[in-house]
């Protein structure tokens, strides 16, 4: 489904993820200060507030550790499609390695 009619939160990575746990926040949060206040217009802004905060701050740490894992990913692949490449050619790494310790014994 669409958030606010532009945010496809099905195929945006950490949208779900990030909606979710700030929804519990500002539950949690608002729910808190209206039991140690009792005054409900303060705790809704409260819990607005904590929405925002955790929702932003939820979404950063994920989309981080997104780019990380993207990246990771990226080199591996590079790192397979060099060693298909380079097996059994004068460039392979694994070959010098073992011609090296032949020449040392």
């Amino acid at each position: 489904f669409k958030l606010l009619g532009f945010l496809d939160v099905k195929n945006v990575p950490c949208a779900r993820e990030s909606i979710l746990y700030g929804s519990v926040g500002s539950f949690v949060v608002g729910l808190g200060h209206f039991v140690a206040t009792s005054r409900v217009r303060r705790s809704c802004d409260f819990a607005v507030g904590s929405f925002v905060c955790t929702m932003l701050g939820y979404w950063f740490y994920c989309r981080y550790n997104y780019a990380q894992h993207r990246i990771r990913q990226r080199m591996i692949r590079e790192g397979m499609k060099n060693k298909l490449l380079f097996e059994g050619s004068s460039l392979d790494p694994e070959r010098k390695q073992t011609s090296n310790e032949r020449s040392n014994s």
